[in-house]
């Protein structure tokens, strides 16, 4: 048994050394046995299985330690008991990448909603208010039509002048908020100035 082993690996050696050296002149003898020797391989790969060759790739790799530590190791893997979703991918990259501003007109909406007041608070102009506000009805009155189908619209439309006198209120208040600066206080070298009286 081991004298057939030893001498398959010298004939493998020599055609590993002979491979090397194809087309520098071997001879037709050795071309004809290397090839023999090629299809022989080849012959045997054909025979392992599909199955037996994988076992042995996760196998080996489980011996190199390829698969310790991995991320979901001894943890439910996500979404995985979910019915099928063709889009699951899209949504994937989405929650990776924190990409916003993507969705459906019904939720952008809803988001936009929430935050609406804050963003009107930092328009400076009654006309830039007014307009953001129409902007936004305007939005959401196209969102209702459902042209391009998702959920439906729960979003309610703004009255412009209740919202632009609610701005203008929250702006009173703010300016009465603001304490007065206080005086700025001179450096300490006029201060030391003043103290020795030479002012």
């Amino acid at each position: 048994m081991s004298g057939g082993t030893g001498d398959f690996r010298k004939r493998l050696e020599r055609a590993v050394e002979l491979r090397s050296f194809r087309g520098a002149g071997i001879s037709a003898e050795e071309e004809a046995a290397l090839d023999a020797l090629d299809e022989r391989e080849r012959e045997k790969r054909r025979k392992v299985s599909d199955a037996a060759r994988a076992e042995y790739l996760v196998r080996d790799a489980m011996a190199q330690g390829k698969f310790d530590n991995l991320k979901y190791a001894g943890k439910p893997i996500p979404g995985l008991g979910d019915s099928y979703d063709p889009d699951w991918w899209v949504k994937g990259l989405i929650q990776r990448e924190h990409i916003s501003g993507l969705g459906p007109a019904a939720i952008l909406l809803r988001g936009e909603d929430a935050e609406l007041e804050a963003k009107l608070d930092t328009q400076y102009t009654e006309q830039q208010v007014r307009d953001l506000l129409q902007d936004f009805n305007r939005r959401v009155i196209d969102a209702r039509r459902q042209l391009q189908g998702g959920p439906p619209v729960v979003t309610k439309t703004r009255d412009v002048e209740e919202e632009v006198e609610r701005w203008r209120s929250r702006r009173a208040a703010r300016s009465v908020e603001v304490p007065a600066e206080p005086e700025p206080q001179r450096s300490w070298w006029k201060r030391l100035w003043k103290g020795t009286g030479q002012e």
